[in-house]
Parts: C-alpha cells; structure tokens; sequence
C-alpha cells in the first residue's frame, strides 16, 4: 500500500477541507409574487412568513 512521503502541512490539509464549505444557499419561490428567498425565513420582499403577513414591507 502507498505511504505519503511528507507530512502534510495543517495549511494544506485546512484547504482541502475549506474548499468543501462554499455551496450556494438554497432558494425558495414565494408563491404570492414569485420572488427568491431563504427557505423557512421571512421573505424580505414582501415580508410574508407561512402564508402571513409578519413585516411591514413598504420601507
């Protein structure tokens, strides 16, 4: 079986990792007007939750 020959620095074993966490953040469609958003979160164009109007959105 194969061994490294040198140890691997923590920098580049931390990148290796790193480069896994950088993923777009998934977007839901409101249904109302059909903006994007964050999936179980206030919509901040038009400040509806679950069907509600929770935020004043005229500002």
């Amino acid at each position: 079986m194969a061994n490294p020959k040198r140890k691997q620095s923590k920098r580049r074993s931390r990148l290796r990792r790193g480069a896994n966490r950088f993923e777009a953040p998934e977007l839901a469609k409101d249904p109302i007007d059909g903006s994007a958003f964050r999936p179980h979160r206030v919509n901040p164009n038009n400040g509806m939750y679950r069907g509600r109007q929770v935020l004043d959105a005229s500002i």
